[in-house]
């Protein structure tokens, strides 16, 4: 039986309680993890700055010692620069570029010749570029005292909070809906288990897990891959056989990007019927802007919910 999808006249009021329940949030914490972020990066940068003394030495092997340094490289000139922006710029490899903000590391598969001509042209427009009034020693060819090296890391380090200011929200805020889960259900005396001991159908009744891969098969059954869950719940009540409730946990600060990523949950509901029979259970776990154009195409397409500040609706499923 539905819990709220199947209850369109009381989803205008969830939606205003949803919204405040997010903004009350987001007004209390947001700013404590933007400036814990924040300081977080400014240290980075110093270490970034200490290594290239003080951006007077950005050379393609200090580069290659720290790849890493490139994303604040990007921040220290004048404009900052995106990552596509740089590589058209400096006219190197995406490849390159990619694997040394996403995963810190050179290309192993790139040849040493070819890094270092490439490495040089990042040098080379990172140095022509370089913002001047946040370096002016660059300019004047002075050497820094400690508080101008920590005046410039702090103003990078906010470039880059800046360019990185939804990711961290949103990260702050999916670690405090999986904590309200973790609390809610430890209350009902669940155990948490660690995903990588666990199979999808293989948990035991009074069970929960965060963030575990569910295999699913696609392509008329020749390709199986794994698709992420936030939370899996085996009821402690289940039967042999049962599978255990899947649990999404979604949060949003405005009405626009639900909307345009709603079709996500729909694909992956789908997988999951396909693989498992239409017996298997998938819900949202919802706080912020979600409207009643987001919910009513959920519900068209089979998938229920639970809001954030009326969790204890989670007990109509059962757990």
């Amino acid at each position: 039986m539905p819990v709220n999808s199947d209850k369109p006249s009381r989803w205008k009021a969830d939606i205003s309680t949803s919204v405040d329940f997010y903004n009350d949030w987001f007004m209390k914490f947001a700013p404590k993890a933007y400036r814990d972020t924040r300081s977080e990066a400014t240290r980075q940068v110093q270490e970034a700055l200490n290594r290239s003394a003080n951006l007077t030495n950005v050379t393609p092997r200090v580069l290659r010692e720290s790849p890493q340094m490139l994303e604040m490289l990007r921040m220290a000139t004048a404009p900052p620069i995106a990552r596509d922006r740089l590589i058209g710029l400096a006219g190197v490899s995406k490849g390159l570029v990619m694997n040394m903000e996403m995963n810190k590391r050179i290309p192993p598969q790139m040849t040493g010749a070819e890094v270092e001509a490439q490495l040089q042209k990042i040098s080379n427009m990172i140095m022509k570029l370089a913002d001047k009034d946040i370096f002016p020693w660059l300019e004047t060819k002075t050497v820094p005292d400690e508080k101008e090296v920590y005046r410039a890391a702090t103003i990078v380090a906010d470039r880059l909070c800046g360019a990185q200011s939804d990711p961290i929200i949103r990260n702050a805020q999916e670690r405090r809906q999986l904590d309200s889960l973790r609390k809610w259900l430890e209350q009902r005396s669940y155990s948490y288990i660690e995903p990588r001991i666990v199979s999808f159908k293989e948990m035991k009744p009074g069970k929960f897990t965060f963030r575990l891969g569910v295999s699913v098969t696609l392509s008329g059954g020749k390709k199986q891959i794994n698709i992420p869950v936030d939370v899996v719940v085996m009821p402690k009540q289940a039967k042999a056989g049962s599978l255990p409730l899947l649990i999404e946990a979604k949060s949003a600060g405005d009405f626009t990007n639900p909307n345009k990523r709603r079709k996500e949950e729909a694909i992956k509901i789908s997988q999951l019927q396909g693989t498992y029979g239409k017996s298997v259970r998938y819900i949202l776990f919802l706080c912020g802007y979600f409207d009643s154009g987001y919910l009513g195409y959920e519900a068209a397409e089979g998938i229920d919910w639970v809001w954030e500040h009326r969790i204890d609706d989670l007990a109509e499923f059962g757990v």
